[in-house]
Protein backbone atom coordinates (compact mmCIF):
# COMPACT_ATOMS: atom_id res chain seq x y z
CA UNK A 1 0.00 0.00 0.00
CA UNK A 2 2.78 2.43 0.87
CA UNK A 3 4.45 1.95 -2.51
CA UNK A 4 1.18 2.74 -4.32
CA UNK A 5 0.88 6.01 -2.41
CA UNK A 6 4.54 6.77 -3.12
CA UNK A 7 4.07 6.11 -6.84
CA UNK A 8 1.00 8.37 -6.87
CA UNK A 9 2.86 11.25 -5.27
CA UNK A 10 5.86 10.67 -7.54
CA UNK A 11 3.60 10.77 -10.60
CA UNK A 12 1.97 14.01 -9.46
CA UNK A 13 5.34 15.62 -8.71
CA UNK A 14 6.57 14.45 -12.13
CA UNK A 15 3.55 16.06 -13.81
CA UNK A 16 4.13 19.27 -11.86
CA UNK A 17 7.78 19.38 -12.95
CA UNK A 18 6.83 18.64 -16.57
CA UNK A 19 4.09 21.29 -16.58
CA UNK A 20 6.31 23.94 -14.98
CA UNK A 21 9.45 23.26 -17.02
CA UNK A 22 7.88 22.82 -20.46
CA UNK A 23 5.28 25.51 -19.87
CA UNK A 24 7.68 28.18 -18.65
CA UNK A 25 10.24 27.44 -21.33
CA UNK A 26 7.78 27.69 -24.20
CA UNK A 27 6.09 30.70 -22.60
CA UNK A 28 9.42 32.46 -23.05
CA UNK A 29 9.12 31.89 -26.80
CA UNK A 30 5.51 33.02 -26.73
CA UNK A 31 6.34 36.17 -24.80
CA UNK A 32 8.37 37.43 -27.74
CA UNK A 33 5.36 36.91 -30.00
CA UNK A 34 3.06 38.71 -27.57
CA UNK A 35 5.48 41.64 -27.52
CA UNK A 36 5.45 41.74 -31.34
CA UNK A 37 1.66 41.95 -31.24
CA UNK A 38 1.64 44.69 -28.61
CA UNK A 39 4.21 46.69 -30.56
CA UNK A 40 2.11 46.42 -33.74
CA UNK A 41 4.70 44.32 -35.59
CA UNK A 42 2.58 41.75 -37.40
CA UNK A 43 5.33 40.40 -39.62
CA UNK A 44 5.34 36.65 -39.17
CA UNK A 45 5.47 33.46 -41.19
CA UNK A 46 2.24 32.15 -42.74
CA UNK A 47 2.84 28.39 -42.69
CA UNK A 48 -0.79 27.27 -43.06
CA UNK A 49 -2.15 29.99 -45.33
CA UNK A 50 -4.30 31.96 -42.87
CA UNK A 51 -2.23 35.13 -43.05
CA UNK A 52 0.78 36.31 -41.05
CA UNK A 53 -1.26 38.25 -38.47
CA UNK A 54 -3.58 35.34 -37.73
CA UNK A 55 -0.59 32.98 -37.58
CA UNK A 56 1.16 35.28 -35.11
CA UNK A 57 -1.95 35.63 -32.92
CA UNK A 58 -2.50 31.86 -32.82
CA UNK A 59 1.17 31.14 -32.10
CA UNK A 60 1.25 33.78 -29.33
CA UNK A 61 -1.97 32.38 -27.83
CA UNK A 62 -0.66 28.81 -27.87
CA UNK A 63 2.90 29.51 -26.75
CA UNK A 64 2.11 32.10 -24.09
CA UNK A 65 -1.50 31.95 -22.88
CA UNK A 66 -1.97 28.19 -23.18
CA UNK A 67 1.51 27.52 -21.82
CA UNK A 68 0.73 29.55 -18.68
CA UNK A 69 -2.57 27.70 -18.26
CA UNK A 70 -0.62 24.44 -18.39
CA UNK A 71 1.89 25.73 -15.81
CA UNK A 72 -1.01 26.51 -13.46
CA UNK A 73 -2.71 23.24 -14.26
CA UNK A 74 -5.87 24.99 -15.38
CA UNK A 75 -7.75 23.06 -18.07
CA UNK A 76 -4.44 21.34 -18.70
CA UNK A 77 -5.64 18.82 -21.26
CA UNK A 78 -7.36 21.43 -23.41
CA UNK A 79 -4.64 24.06 -22.97
CA UNK A 80 -1.96 21.62 -24.10
CA UNK A 81 -3.61 20.95 -27.47
CA UNK A 82 -2.94 24.35 -29.14
CA UNK A 83 0.71 24.04 -28.10
CA UNK A 84 0.91 20.58 -29.66
CA UNK A 85 -0.67 21.88 -32.88
CA UNK A 86 1.71 24.86 -33.03
CA UNK A 87 4.75 22.66 -32.45
CA UNK A 88 3.64 20.19 -35.13
CA UNK A 89 3.33 23.08 -37.61
CA UNK A 90 6.81 24.23 -36.60
CA UNK A 91 8.19 20.70 -36.91
CA UNK A 92 6.58 19.55 -40.15
CA UNK A 93 6.02 22.81 -42.05
CA UNK A 94 8.16 25.71 -40.83
CA UNK A 95 11.31 23.63 -40.23
CA UNK A 96 10.53 20.77 -42.63
CA UNK A 97 13.66 21.26 -44.73
CA UNK A 98 15.91 22.08 -41.77
CA UNK A 99 18.33 19.62 -40.19
CA UNK A 100 17.08 17.67 -37.19
CA UNK A 101 18.93 19.90 -34.73
CA UNK A 102 16.85 22.89 -35.86
CA UNK A 103 13.53 21.14 -35.38
CA UNK A 104 14.35 18.97 -32.39
CA UNK A 105 13.05 21.50 -29.85
CA UNK A 106 9.64 21.62 -31.54
CA UNK A 107 9.50 17.81 -31.37
CA UNK A 108 10.38 17.79 -27.68
CA UNK A 109 7.73 20.42 -26.87
CA UNK A 110 5.13 18.57 -28.95
CA UNK A 111 5.87 15.33 -27.08
CA UNK A 112 5.78 16.97 -23.64
CA UNK A 113 2.51 18.78 -24.25
CA UNK A 114 0.96 15.73 -25.92
CA UNK A 115 1.79 13.73 -22.79
CA UNK A 116 0.09 16.40 -20.68
CA UNK A 117 -2.94 16.36 -23.00
CA UNK A 118 -3.30 12.65 -22.21
CA UNK A 119 -2.47 12.72 -18.49
CA UNK A 120 -3.85 16.03 -17.28
CA UNK A 121 -2.13 18.15 -14.70
CA UNK A 122 -2.10 15.81 -11.72
CA UNK A 123 -2.81 16.47 -8.07
CA UNK A 124 -0.81 19.69 -7.88
CA UNK A 125 -2.86 21.53 -10.49
CA UNK A 126 -5.66 24.08 -10.27
CA UNK A 127 -7.85 21.49 -12.01
CA UNK A 128 -7.53 19.26 -8.93
CA UNK A 129 -9.31 21.88 -6.84
CA UNK A 130 -12.39 21.35 -9.02
CA UNK A 131 -12.11 17.58 -9.32
CA UNK A 132 -11.57 17.72 -13.08
CA UNK A 133 -10.37 14.65 -15.03
CA UNK A 134 -6.59 14.23 -15.07
CA UNK A 135 -6.31 15.50 -11.52
CA UNK A 136 -6.48 13.67 -8.24
CA UNK A 137 -7.74 15.80 -5.39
Amino acid sequence: MGSTIGRGIALDIGLLVLRAAAGLMIAGHGYGKVRKLLEGDYGFADPVGIGPTASLVLAAFAEFVCALLVVAGLRTRWAALPVVATMLVALFIVHAADPWGDKELAAVYAAAFLALAFTGGGRFAVDALFGRPGSRA
